[in-house]
């Protein structure tokens, strides 16, 4: 109620200025921006070539092979098969490592200085406002405290604190969640002494997830702001880096989306070291070489990205999916379909992955990467209702494409697998039909080369792993980050190690992913969870019942193997060993002390850890503070701090309408229990989380709350 928000001056929102963003239609003509692209690189399409043209070329290749492989003259449904899924994985790998390749070459000759941002010396002071969106959802809210009072430590440091605001965009459903953001939203202010470049609000509905959270913005505040720059819980960002973006974007007018590399820091665990080490070291060649040829055609990932307002608002209003869930709905993986319909209105879409200073964290198991990879496994399969939407570039309908294959190749693979073991039992015992009917001079010989089959699977796994070799080469062109990562010889050590566990645990989340895969083809929706951050143990019992059927299955699968042949079961013992091991690889990296060892002996270190910026090492300090501070408030704490249930009444939603808006039945059923409570112990325990959240955010319930909380008083 910004009424009430200001009625003395304080107030926990600006004054409002709308900004109309219109859903797009799917199937109607797009409405484009005047003017061309001159941000666009040059010949984009001569590098587009040589990475698709080099990727098919190589999967022609492999094919032949395969085929010669599997040379039985005329090829049985199985061989067929094979040969089809054998293409499909490969020219997935192939498509991956032409790209990577050229991100070699872009790392070994320095930064493109795309759309003139330098990368060194003071960079400008924006002439416009830039809005800082930080949306949450049931968070810890002193760690999402802590790395916002640090982006605004490094924009005060800067010199540029007004010309941004923050704003805490809360998602949060958890009554006790959303109270502590409240006074952790006060007590952000009060440290960093700023009450005017500060913003909290809460919607109590959180339609369409973070895209709603994010449209909401746009429609009450947008018309303030020219840019908005997108962080996620676990984000930080330097001043540096934010001032560079804004000026880029004031400096082009064409340019609707500017979408930096995020490194990952802050982990502790080996699994979130692993996840660390291989973002910081293969993350730059792998995002480098997209950029190179993806161009003005670039990608959104969600976050740690600077929009302009009025492109977003104009061309990003996302439609809602016809069908039930989870393939109908509102869209979940929504950055990728934000990026394709700006770019579909005439925006250009960047990357610019080598500019530092943008960081986020990693999820610190393996069992909590499964929980978000079954959000963004669904959200991606949704993509399949938005490829044919009028308008798309290409290059969009191929980043589309990409999100949903890094899901599906999962259960490909699995086919691959399980229809390599069919062929095998095939060959052994089927009869072969040396004279088929027909005149023929020669027989037909049923053969498999197996010395091709050893090369071309060599080639293969050449093929998957050169880029880390090559990612390893590129560090060695760079002195700081070889000295960060613990100079040549201990980074290699980590590139084995890294790439060891990683073997294993891919075939884990490859039967994880097919499972999710069948899952959402059953109709089952994944929900809304909140993500952990730091700890990712589990109690041992725990783990057992999420991997035990990967562990069946491993073993059953190469006692298969083992049966139909000796060879064939050495051929599959990786994908048979990391299955079988599910269970102690799960639990092991998801240890701290594993992961702070390797760090002491100066393994799966990244620049960042031996030269920490002040960013991170401010964020560190002041999520310290808070933790040695009295614990933040919850509901029950709320009627015994008197500020805090001040500011509470003036950030409440504006009442129901008589007449115009509708009851909220559960509401109705939360007041009636405090009706019936005789303190306000007894009316907390009496209510469900959706109750205690109806009524948190309605005035008469807080009222009677505190009424309930004045009568245990009076009794003590």
């Amino acid at each position: 109620m910004d009424s009430l928000n200001r009625a003395d001056g304080w107030h926990a929102l600006p004054a409002e200025a709308p900004l109309d963003m219109p859903v797009q239609s799917l199937r109607g003509r797009p409405q484009r921006r005047a003017g061309g692209l001159p941000s666009r690189p040059v010949a984009p399409g001569l590098r587009r070539l040589l990475v698709i043209g080099g990727a098919v070329g190589l999967t022609l290749f492999a094919a032949l092979e395969m085929s010669l492989v599997l040379n039985s003259g005329r090829p049985t449904v199985l061989e067929a098969l094979v040969l089809v899924l054998f293409v499909v994985l490969f020219a997935w790998i192939a498509l991956s490592f032409v790209s990577a390749l050229c991100g070699f070459f872009r790392l070994i000759a320095g930064p493109d200085r795309r759309l003139g941002i330098a990368p060194d010396g003071p960079p400008p002071l924006p002439g416009t406002r830039t809005a800082l969106l930080m949306p949450t959802y049931n968070e810890d809210p002193s760690r999402v405290m802590a790395g916002l009072q640090s982006i605004h430590a490094s924009l005060v440091a800067a010199g540029a604190v007004d010309r941004f605001d923050i704003f805490i965009l809360s998602d949060s459903t958890d009554p006790a969640a959303w109270i502590a953001e409240e006074a952790a939203f006060l007590d952000l202010r009060r440290r960093t002494g700023d009450d005017t470049h500060i913003f909290y609000r809460r919607r109590p509905k959180n339609t369409e997830r973070k895209a709603g959270n994010i449209s909401e913005w746009v429609r009450r505040f947008g018309g303030a702001y020219p840019q908005m720059l997108i962080l996620d819980a676990d984000s930080v960002m330097e001043a540096d880096t934010i001032l560079r973006l804004a000026d880029a974007m004031e400096r082009h007018e064409d340019v609707g989306l500017i979408q930096t590399l995020p490194i990952i820091t802050g982990g502790s665990t080996l699994f979130a070291r692993m996840q660390q080490f291989a973002g910081r070291v293969y993350g730059p060649l792998i995002a480098e070489g997209i950029a190179w040829w993806h161009g003005a055609e670039g990608n959104y990932w969600g976050h740690n990205a600077i929009i302009r307002t009025a492109a977003f608002a104009s061309a990003a209003g996302l439609p809602e999916l016809q069908g039930r869930k989870p393939w109908g709905g509102h869209i979940m993986s929504h950055d990728f379909i934000e990026a394709a319909l700006m770019r579909r209105a005439g925006w250009a879409i960047h990357m610019v992955p080598w500019l530092r200073g943008s960081y986020e964290e990693s999820p610190p198991s393996l069992m909590d990467l499964a929980v978000r990879d079954r959000r963004w496994c669904q959200g991606n399969l949704q993509h399949m209702a938005v490829l044919p939407a009028r308008g798309l570039h290409w290059v969009s309908r191929l980043h589309l494409m990409t999100g949903i294959g890094s899901y599906i190749t999962a259960p490909i693979w699995l086919f691959f697998l399980g229809t390599g073991i069919l062929l095998s039992l095939q060959a052994r015992f089927i009869r072969p039909e040396y004279f088929p009917a027909g005149p023929t001079l020669f027989p037909e010989w049923p053969t498999v080369d197996p010395v091709r089959a050893m090369w071309l699977f060599i080639g293969t796994m050449a093929l998957l792993l050169a880029p880390k070799l090559m990612a390893w080469i590129a560090l060695l062109f760079h002195r700081r980050d070889r000295v960060g990562c613990g100079g040549a010889f201990r980074t290699l050590v980590s590139i084995l190690i890294e790439t060891v566990l990683a073997g294993l645990l891919a075939p884990v989340t490859m039967l994880t992913q097919s499972s999710d895969v069948m899952s959402i083809l059953m109709g089952r929706d994944s929900g809304w969870s909140a993500q952990r951050r730091d700890d990712g143990s589990m109690p041992f019992g725990q783990i057992v019942k999420l991997y035990w059927r990967h562990t069946v299955f491993g073993l059953v699968f190469g006692g298969i193997a083992w049966l139909v042949s000796p060879y064939l079961a050495l051929w599959m013992s990786p994908v048979v060993l990391g299955l079988a091991l599910a269970i102690p690889l799960a639990w092991l990296t998801a240890r701290k002390d594993l992961g702070l060892g390797l760090k002491r002996l100066g393994l799966l270190l990244v620049p960042e850890e031996t030269d920490t910026p002040r960013v991170l090492t401010q964020a560190v300090a002041f999520r310290q503070d808070r933790a040695a501070a009295p614990p933040l408030p919850g509901p029950d704490g709320l009627f015994s701090e008197a500020p805090l249930l001040d500011a509470h009444r003036r950030m409440l939603p504006s009442p129901r309408r008589p007449r115009q808006d509708p009851f909220d039945p559960t509401l109705l059923v939360g007041l009636a229990k405090l009706d019936e409570a005789r303190d306000l112990r007894e009316a907390l325990a009496g209510l469900n989380r959706a109750e205690l959240a109806a009524v948190l955010a309605d005035a008469t319930g807080v009222a009677r709350l505190e009424a309930l909380s004045a009568s245990r008083a009076t009794a003590a």
